[in-house]
């Protein structure tokens, strides 16, 4: 089969007559050729129509000198397919090559870098991430950006980061979600891990207990095993984390909830003698005091969608103010579920059936809307859903920002109301 005269190799002369073209679809099959002339590409690089320029952008063989020209276009499309070009033929750009290229190279990254569409940004960040010879100076402004998908992909893989750059992000307060990738990168300091947990993201957190590669230090760990209490999101990882010291091991089978338990005592990696001595200890904690200094054991057998809770005791713990959110937390923890719908009931200030129809249909925006009522923080929420709602983790509802509730308080409303009305046709 002939070649057309566009597909054969062109002289000077003919490129500049086809670039001159006023046919668009041969301009267009010009730009993104190879082996052209590099005036000729420039020529074309100004082109009226923007899907030739744009095919200019992507072209390895455009000479340097567009670049600046190019990161300026008006064109949303043809600035992102540059910032996706330069940032593939960055790595080729050695020592060795032209300063000149080089340089411009780097001037139009710094331009996209700052484009006012976050689009763009972001085509940028997701070519630059891993790139280790990008420029450090644009590296930090992907990492500072307010959009997250601009930021977190370069948070997270970017090796042009160093420790003091990843602090000053962190206490500066990065994108949402900007300190969980963070947290996931592939190998993170004592230093940044310090920095991470002292920012009390729940979520960050928790991702960087989950991350093997994370460096920390033994008081740092003490302090975020002390604060799973009344975190359940920190115990999972915490329960699957490496080399932990048999001292680490004891205090935080103390506050594992039972199912965590029983997995954590089965590592082979742990002192036997201790994990037996402190799951003894955590099978009779107290979840509560009541009047007298009694101390209630969990009912661990109960079931809440046909058994009755203690319902008169636990309003008189809440009418002398030790139903607290923490007792609560205690009692999902151990596993005492009769106790905890009964106390979240109460807390709401809902029909026990109410509350009880919640658990039974498994409905996780519904029983985080039923914590909302009943005064109790995310954390727990989550503990909620988990422990008495028994929601496969997929399903489960997150918080936002750390520790805040990602449904705004007329759609958890509405999540009770819903059920209130339903008891009530019933009745």
């Amino acid at each position: 089969m002939t070649p057309s005269a566009a597909d054969r190799p062109l002289t000077y002369e003919a490129a500049r007559e086809l670039a001159a073209s006023p046919d668009r679809a041969v301009r267009l099959k010009l730009a993104r050729r190879s082996d052209l002339p590099p005036e000729v590409l420039y020529y074309l690089a100004e082109d009226g129509d923007a899907e030739i320029r744009r095919a200019v952008a992507g072209n390895a063989a455009a000479p340097h000198h567009t670049h600046a020209m190019l990161a300026e276009d008006g064109e949303t499309s043809v600035r992102s397919d540059l910032a996706v070009k330069i940032s593939r033929l960055l790595p080729d750009l050695s020592p060795a090559e032209h300063d000149k290229v080089r340089q411009s190279a780097h001037d139009a990254l710094r331009m996209l870098a700052r484009d006012q569409i976050a689009a763009v940004r972001q085509a940028l960040a997701e070519t630059l991430k891993d790139v280790a010879h990008a420029p450090a100076d644009v590296i930090k402004t992907l990492a500072g950006d307010a959009e997250s998908a601009v930021a977190s992909p370069v948070l997270e893989f970017s090796p042009v980061l160093t420790d003091e750059d990843l602090i000053e992000i962190i206490r500066n307060g990065p994108a949402a979600g900007g300190l969980g990738a963070i947290a996931r990168c592939k190998s993170v300091s004592e230093r940044v891990s310090d920095a991470v947990a002292d920012t009390n993201d729940s979520v960050a957190i928790a991702q960087l207990l989950g991350n093997t590669g994370a460096q920390m230090r033994e008081q740092t760990l003490d302090r975020l095993i002390e604060g799973a209490g009344s975190n359940m999101l920190w115990q999972a990882p915490l329960a699957s984390r490496p080399r932990l010291s048999p001292a680490a091991a004891s205090k935080l089978a103390l506050v594992l909830a039972d199912n965590l338990l029983d997995r954590f005592s089965k590592r082979a990696d742990l002192d036997p003698a201790t994990m037996s001595a402190v799951k003894d200890a955590v099978h009779h904690r107290l979840v509560a005091v009541e009047g007298g200094g009694q101390a209630r054991k969990p009912m661990v057998s109960s079931d809440p969608l046909h058994d009755d809770p203690p319902m008169e005791m636990i309003r008189d713990m809440h009418q002398g103010g030790r139903l607290d959110p923490t007792t609560v937390a205690r009692a999902l923890q151990s596993n005492d579920l009769l106790f905890a719908l009964g106390a979240l009931t109460v807390r709401a200030a809902l029909d026990l059936a109410v509350a009880r129809r919640i658990v039974q249909e498994k409905n996780p925006k519904a029983l985080v809307a039923l914590s909302w009522k009943a005064g109790l923080p995310m954390g727990t929420a989550l503990l909620v859903q988990q422990r008495l709602g028994r929601i496969a983790p997929a399903d489960v509802v997150r918080g936002v920002f750390g520790d805040e509730y990602p449904m705004g308080e007329d759609e958890m409303a509405w999540q009770l109301e819903f059920y209130v009305n339903l008891i009530k046709k019933k009745t």
